[in-house]
């Protein structure tokens, strides 16, 4: 209990440092999923009728997340510098996968008769695109988008080592302080509150995923 009290003190003190870390861990989650999205998306539409180039582009994303997390974060320096450049290069190579994934899945996993009978109803390639197979594939492309939202929370903490700011500032300073005074609630400041923005982050995708997805496909 004493160890409870003691967080929320040291969480009082430093509303605005709190805030601040929040907000740039949340601009890494939002301007890194929609840039991924749309990346990643559009690179499956383009790939989905040709085999050789879908596998390659899968093949290079699972390469990025087989790449240690500080070293992908780290090898941009150089070139970007430090700060927020290198840090969101990184979250975007390692949020690319799971969404490239999925958006090739669910295109895959519309049945082909449903395709013949809209070819046979005369809709265009495109309009079978936009209006039968995405919609049919949402669900499925979404689940990537809350992978790697979820993945960019998580890995986020460790653009504090390369000066990029967010909630692993809070486990930095912690980890550097230990055993000093305040230095646990500091970790657990950064660990907790990177618990919560992921869980609210997720039912948020959730609830997009209930408003947008067509009735007639939900399970």
């Amino acid at each position: 209990m004493d160890g409870i009290l003691s967080w929320f003190t040291y969480l009082s003190t430093r509303g605005d440092l709190v805030t601040e870390t929040l907000i740039q861990t949340l601009t890494y989650v939002v301007l890194v999923t929609l840039s991924a999205s749309i990346f990643a998306v559009l690179l499956g539409i383009a790939t989905r009728n040709r085999p050789l180039a879908k596998e390659l582009s899968m093949s290079i994303a699972s390469v990025f997340l087989t790449i240690p997390s500080l070293a992908l974060f780290t090898i941009f320096i150089p070139i970007v510098g430090l700060g927020f450049k290198p840090s969101f290069i990184a979250l975007f190579l390692y949020a690319l996968l799971p969404i490239m994934r999925n958006t090739t899945a669910g295109l895959d996993s519309v049945d082909a008769s449903v395709l013949e009978s809209a070819k046979g109803m005369g809709l265009t390639p495109t309009q079978i695109l936009l209006k039968v197979q995405l919609p049919l594939a949402w669900p499925i492309m979404l689940a990537g988008i809350r992978v790697s939202a979820l993945l960019t929370v998580g890995i986020s903490a460790i653009a504090t080592l390369v000066a990029g700011g967010g909630l692993g500032d809070f486990i930095k300073s912690g980890l550097a302080r230990l055993p000093l005074p305040n230095s646990l609630e500091a970790i657990w400041t950064g660990v907790i509150l990177s618990l919560a923005l992921a869980f609210a982050i997720d039912l948020l995708l959730r609830g997009i995923g209930r408003v947008t997805t067509p009735s007639g496909v939900r399970s």
